[in-house]
């Protein structure tokens, strides 16, 4: 039977590391790759695999030290996880299952469950079935970029799974801001990279289209107080982006007499957005087909 290496990078993650490795007892091999972490996370490590190697501490860029750690594996087969994430005992017999009898595929995508504020955050708000590339041949697959976060660059067929993994993800509101930090000065250096034209609107766009899109169009109303939550922190996470934005363009100035005009203007046209959004809804989550033909009319008329 082929057998299976784990590969795990995490810098200061003692209250999350022995979860995620404690979940591994069913692979041959685990790799893990510490960050020069400040805590106790490489000692912890120690408890689960004589493999613990350091490598220079970069928070952006965590995910291109687990190529480091692609390179140590003994193994056929490489499974790709983060310190807050931990295997499943679904996914861990399923993992054995079709790594035996795999013939085409060189790699897998697993859907991920991710965990928020203490809630399993569903499909309603697009946080689920989250797929990610983690189960791949050795020598198939690799980080390629410098960015948090970016997707593993794979070779050859690949297929999905059933069973998931679990991601703890935000535990508090401090853990969440301060991943924005890291995250939102990267993108804003992709906005202006790929030819972004500043404007000023967007200090309004960029986090209402955002709250638009988390809490409506994907339905994260759904998922009650912490949908409206999360909505609001993915919004301020992209106004955040546009404020680097900003920052990298040099705190440009814009006022004049006509200011407060296309401003009030610019939150009027978000206004009916977000009144379009509340009926449309609405009017799904009405099941009688009388009533909602009267609240279709209603809208139309303006009553």
């Amino acid at each position: 039977m082929p057998k299976i290496s784990a590969v795990v990078s995490a810098y200061n993650e003692e209250k999350n590391i022995d979860r995620c490795l404690r979940s591994l007892k069913f692979v041959d091999e685990i790799i893990f790759v510490d960050n020069q972490s400040v805590d106790n996370t490489f000692k912890i490590a120690k408890k689960y695999t004589d493999k613990v190697y350091s490598q220079k501490n970069d928070p952006q860029n965590i995910d291109i030290q687990k190529n480091f750690g692609f390179d140590k594996v003994s193994n056929d087969w490489i499974l790709s996880l983060d310190a807050d994430e931990e295997v499943s005992s679904e996914l861990a017999e399923e993992i054995k299952s079709v790594i035996k009898n795999s013939k085409d595929a060189s790699g897998y995508w697993i859907p991920r469950k991710n965990f928020m504020f203490g809630k399993w955050i569903s499909e309603n708000t697009g946080w689920y079935p989250d797929y990610q590339l983690r189960l791949f041949k050795k020598g198939k697959g690799k980080y390629e970029s410098k960015h948090v976060h970016e997707d593993l660059k794979l070779g050859g067929h690949t297929e999905k799974l059933s069973s998931y993994i679990i991601h703890h993800n935000y535990e508090s509101i401090a853990q969440f801001v301060n991943k924005i930090m890291i995250y939102a000065p990267n993108e804003a250096e992709e906005y202006i990279k790929n030819g972004y034209k500043f404007s000023y609107y967007d200090a309004i766009r960029f986090p209402v289209d955002d709250f638009l899109k988390w809490f409506f169009s994907r339905k994260g109303y759904k998922d009650g107080f912490h949908g409206l939550m999360l909505s609001f922190l993915m919004a301020f996470y992209h106004f955040l982006v546009f404020a680097f934005i900003w920052e990298k363009k040099g705190f440009v100035e814009r006022n004049g007499e006509n200011f407060l005009s296309e401003v009030e203007d610019e939150f009027k046209r978000n206004g009916r957005d977000i009144n379009y959004w509340i009926r449309k809804e609405k009017l799904e989550n009405i099941k009688n087909p009388f009533k909602k033909n009267i609240e279709k009319i209603r809208g139309k008329i303006k009553i």
